[in-house]
């Protein structure tokens, strides 16, 4: 495993003499790692040089005119790399801000943007599983603090540290479930049906498009603090899970005037998208959100998950769209924390006027 870890250093001058002293102190240090130095033309923005070194070293020195200056640091993950601490110290500046180090081409990818594009470092140590259905990738992560997450497209679906998400899209333990029909769109992790089943519903029907059956595959075996023994079968006494895309059976269910007390749409968060009108994903929300109000009881409750709580204009545009349905509807929303997710993830509640 021959991956590279990047160091950065960054801190900002006040004085051209900073700007010496600093460009002095990095090229004594670089030099007694006997690293090779090449200085580059900047036109007059400032002062840019690369080193080269042993070891397969490499070091980007950057002194910005307006006195932002920032170092980075390539090298092997086995390389010893004490330099770095060194810099502060030989440098004597009085501010500075030393990142850690991104680990680079590693076997296990441990890096993931969150919903509002910010880079978060999980401390993934293993894959646990990975396989390809035909709709998408499956892998399932294990990492230290969050136990074993799901991961769908390089999307983080679910982690078994992830019950309040459970909770959330299940109505937060306000709704009583017992003797109701159920329908759960997606839900392949079984959390939401190992929740539910507790209630002694009437029926519930979870359809699962994963096919061959992977992603139960996959948690019924790596992710059984979520599930337990629930997806061991497709069928028991009040549940049955199906193996089928949810549109074609939502549509038939629509034609037969067959209704269900809860809808939980366990399928796609809100798109990051905000154009609605040239985003597939949106067409898809719509049909699906559009089926699901159709197939719910007079008295009935639809839940789904939103978005990152920061993402105020994609969420605004689903909100949008329920006004757009073909029959009137309210909504509440209820902000949660989800513990992999390290975000506010805002979930819904829809039910009609």
């Amino acid at each position: 495993d021959m991956a590279v870890r990047h160091y950065t250093l960054d801190f900002n001058l006040s004085t051209a003499v900073d700007s010496a002293t600093a460009v002095s102190g990095l090229l004594s240090i670089f030099h007694e790692q006997e690293l090779t130095e090449t200085i580059h033309d900047t036109d007059g923005h400032g002062y840019l040089a690369t080193f080269v070194g042993k070891n397969g070293r490499f070091v980007v020195l950057r002194v910005h005119s307006h006195g932002l200056v920032t170092v980075d640091l390539q090298c092997y993950e086995e390389d010893d790399i004490a330099q770095l601490d060194n810099v502060r110290e030989c440098t004597a500046l009085s501010f500075s801000l030393k990142l850690p180090a991104l680990l680079r081409g590693a076997k296990v990818d441990r890096y993931w943007p969150t919903a509002d594009g910010r880079l978060i470092e999980y401390d993934i140590d293993k894959v646990v599983y990975e396989e390809n259905s035909d709709y998408q990738n499956i892998k399932i992560l294990h990492s230290q603090q969050y136990g074993n997450i799901l991961v769908l497209d390089g999307d983080i679906n679910l982690a078994e540290s992830d019950f309040p998400y459970t909770q959330a899209i299940t109505g937060n333990g306000k709704e009583n479930y017992a003797g109701k029909e159920v329908l759960i769109l997606g839900g392949g992790d079984g959390g939401i049906l190992a929740e539910l089943v507790k209630q002694k519903p009437k029926m519930i029907t979870m359809v699962e498009i994963s096919f061959p059956e992977l992603v139960i595959d996959g948690c019924k075996k790596y992710m059984r603090k979520t599930c337990g023994d629930i997806l061991d079968n497709l069928k028991g006494d009040c549940y049955q899970i199906l193996i089928q895309d949810c549109v074609p059976l939502l549509k038939k269910y629509v034609q037969e005037g067959r209704t269900f007390d809860y809808v939980i749409n366990d399928l796609t968060a809100v798109p990051i998208s905000t154009s609605p009108e040239e985003d597939s994903t949106w067409e898809f929300l719509r049909l699906i959100l559009d089926l699901s109000i159709q197939v719910l009881h007079p008295s009935g409750k639809y839940f789904t998950q939103g978005n990152s709580a920061n993402l105020t204009e994609a969420l605004n545009l689903f909100e949008e769209q329920l006004g757009k349905l073909s029959c009137p509807v309210d909504f509440r929303k209820e902000v949660v924390c989800v513990p992999s997710y390290l975000e506010q993830y805002p979930f819904y509640q829809v039910l009609y006027l």
